[in-house]
């Protein structure tokens, strides 16, 4: 009897060892039951599965509003596996330790600090060696951080639930987004450090425009350029329309003649004895005594009286009298014309007044 006891335990113990490895190797292909017996409680389950969603359903015509689905936060961690793995019978019989319990919030958090802490989630993923970048990404219980489709390909491909990294079996999951938010923190500053260098190198171009170089021939470049786009701008605003320029000509020469014409009938008229004397009397009613040119006395004006003109050796200067009721030195007034306008000039004005005139030389 002891020794059927002592064979029916070990036969107990081996089937509870043997059941354990297959469930911590996760080998679905393999079980300890029968997998007639197997097929047989699917296909039990299947039929009960559709026998209770099968329902009636009638058509009463009114529209049934559907809910949308909920929107829940993107960033927000979850475990992934939160209830723990059924104890198998070695487990229950007590020849191997239970499975651990979830990790508590506390926990996950000290696992986080020490994944931050080793640098995981800045690292490419273990597995590809690729960037995490805004791919969803898992943290196991033993802080190591993978891609989640990375970790799933790897436990298919090894057919169990081992860390690639330390090799823990029977880890726990936790999704997380520290390698998305890192990502994103990079491609912002990237893409001001883009703009930034945009913005200098567009300001440095126009400062370039503006200011000249210190180095000769850069200089000389610079002075070059500015040349070539200010002759460019004229040419490009320059008018050619050749009708516009001689309609332009047609008005200049006719305000030019219309002031020939004025010029000829104010001074073109023959002044007469009479008015001589009548210009006469009005320059020595304005009582001038000394020549506006030099700034000398007048060797005579108008009411008859000899001037003061020094020694009587010097011989007197002639004085001319302007229709404009004027007097100079003959001799000064000729000077200015030669030195102001020229002899070949048909008109001259008056130092004065600037007005055309005639002149008559008074005598003495």
């Amino acid at each position: 009897m002891d020794r059927s006891s002592n064979k029916g335990n070990l036969a107990v113990t081996a089937v509870a060892l043997q059941d354990h490895l297959l469930h911590d190797l996760q080998l679905g292909h393999l079980s300890v039951a029968d997998p007639c017996k197997i097929k047989a409680r699917k296909k039990e389950r299947k039929s009960k599965s559709l026998k209770r969603d099968a329902t009636a359903i009638i058509d009463t015509g009114l529209r049934k509003t559907t809910e949308g689905p909920n929107m829940e936060d993107t960033e927000k961690e979850y475990v992934l596996d939160p209830t723990p793995p059924p104890l198998t019978l070695a487990q229950k019989l007590g020849l191997l330790p239970p499975p651990p319990l979830p990790l508590s919030s506390d926990e996950w958090e000290r696992v986080k600090q020490r994944s931050l802490l080793q640098g995981d989630s800045i690292q490419p993923c273990p597995i590809c060696k690729e960037e995490f970048e805004l791919h969803p990404q898992v943290l196991l219980s033993c802080s190591h951080v993978f891609h989640r489709a990375c970790l799933q390909a790897f436990e298919k491909f090894t057919n169990k639930k081992t860390c690639p990294l330390c090799r823990k079996n029977q880890y726990q999951t936790r999704v997380i987004h520290d390698g998305a938010r890192l990502f994103r923190v990079k491609c912002a500053t990237r893409i001001q450090a883009y703009w930034r260098g945009y913005i200098v190198r567009k300001w440095y171009r126009n400062l370039r425009k503006i200011i000249p170089p210190s180095d000769a021939k850069l200089r000389r470049k610079f002075f070059e350029e500015k040349f070539t786009e200010i002759s460019h701008r004229i040419l490009c605003s320059y008018n050619t329309n050749i009708d516009e320029l001689f309609s332009e000509i047609d008005v200049c020469l006719a305000v030019n003649r219309s002031i020939l014409q004025q010029l000829d009938e104010r001074c073109g008229q023959i002044i007469t004895e009479e008015d001589w004397e009548k210009i006469q009397a009005q320059a020595a009613h304005h009582e001038i005594y000394e020549c506006s040119i030099c700034l000398t006395p007048l060797s005579f004006h108008g009411d008859g009286r000899q001037a003061a003109i020094g020694t009587s050796s010097q011989r007197p200067r002639e004085t001319v009298l302007l229709s404009c009721a004027h007097l100079f030195h003959n001799a000064c007034l000729l000077a200015l014309e030669e030195f102001s306008l020229g002899d070949n000039v048909p008109f001259h004005v008056c130092p004065l007044c600037r007005s055309c005139y005639q002149k008559k030389i008074v005598e003495c």
